[in-house]
């Protein structure tokens, strides 16, 4: 996927500023982007619209900021950043701080910096100047790189990752979606320097084990009059190497596509996303749990 988005991204660069052939095309191409089922027919209506460097496309595009497909999302994020208008602003923020998809996420932030400086307004991220202390002189579990030292003191260990929704989700889907939650976690606990992910490595450093369960309690499709949403709800069990329970977290995340968006080949995506935005949402909580059953 992310490859996809690259190439779209770098269509989109060497498109915009292109001159466009006579005639006004943005309602037809507004048309095609808000009507089509075809991922392909829609992102090449973005790249299009995001060429057009007309300032009606301002409405699409932060339209499509909401697009069920990344790549679209990405692609709009980066022709709004192009466009440079000042309106696209909060839109361009909330996607960077808030979309599911790390891609967007990054193509939104960039994209909102430019119209920033565009517009001469202030830094949408102004760099933090103070930095946090580690609790009880541990290893940082935060984002704070200052945080962070380069010896782990804690071995993580998933003991289990199941999908406990209610629901007949058949037994190919609920294992793929335990591996969504059992992946998630493993990719952040190895980018975390205070965190040992081998027993190996752990016996080493003589380090104390944590040992997580991993469970999804909910996840749910509800139908409004004009959206399909997808609730998902995870419970996060932390115990001791004996298996007594220490503490456990639980929250959940949700994601929705407009009606006359939505196609069933999405929702393998929606559960993805939903899922991952969960645990997205639950990893500084669980770091922090860790860190206080540290000395436990």
């Amino acid at each position: 996927m992310r490859a996809a988005v690259t190439c779209a991204l770098l269509a989109l660069s060497f498109l915009v500023g292109v001159p466009v052939a006579a005639g006004d095309r943005v309602d037809d191409l507004t048309k095609v982007l808000t009507t089509s089922s075809n991922d392909k027919t829609r992102l090449a209506a973005a790249v299009s619209l995001a060429r057009l460097g007309d300032k009606r496309v301002l409405k699409p595009l932060v339209g499509a900021l909401s697009d069920p497909n990344p790549q679209i999302r990405a692609v709009a994020a980066t022709g709004l950043g192009k466009l440079g208008h000042k309106a696209a602003l909060p839109q361009l923020k909330n996607t960077a701080n808030d979309d599911l998809d790390e891609n967007v996420r990054t193509a939104a932030k960039e994209a909102a910096i430019s119209v920033a400086k565009a517009n001469q307004l202030p830094e949408p991220w102004p760099s933090e100047t103070a930095v946090a202390k580690p609790k009880k002189g541990k290893a940082g579990f935060g984002t704070s790189p200052h945080a962070l030292e380069d010896q782990a003191d804690t071995f993580v260990f998933i003991n289990s990752s199941a999908d406990d929704s209610p629901g007949k989700a058949d037994k190919k889907t609920r294992e793929a979606n335990a591996g969504i939650l059992r992946d998630f976690f493993m990719g952040q606990f190895r980018a975390n320097p205070a965190l040992c992910t081998t027993a190996e490595d752990a016996k080493k450093l003589n380090l104390t084990a944590r040992h997580l369960d991993l469970s999804v309690v909910k996840l749910e499709v509800v139908t409004t009059a004009t959206h399909i949403e997808l609730e998902a709800q995870l419970r996060l069990a932390i115990s001791d190497e004996k298996g007594k329970m220490l503490s456990f977290v639980s929250g959940g995340a949700k994601v929705s596509v407009a009606k006359n968006k939505y196609n069933p080949k999405y929702m393998p995506n929606m559960r993805r996303d939903a899922l991952e935005g969960a645990a997205r949402g639950l990893y500084d909580k669980l770091l922090s749990q860790l860190r206080d059953h540290s000395d436990s």
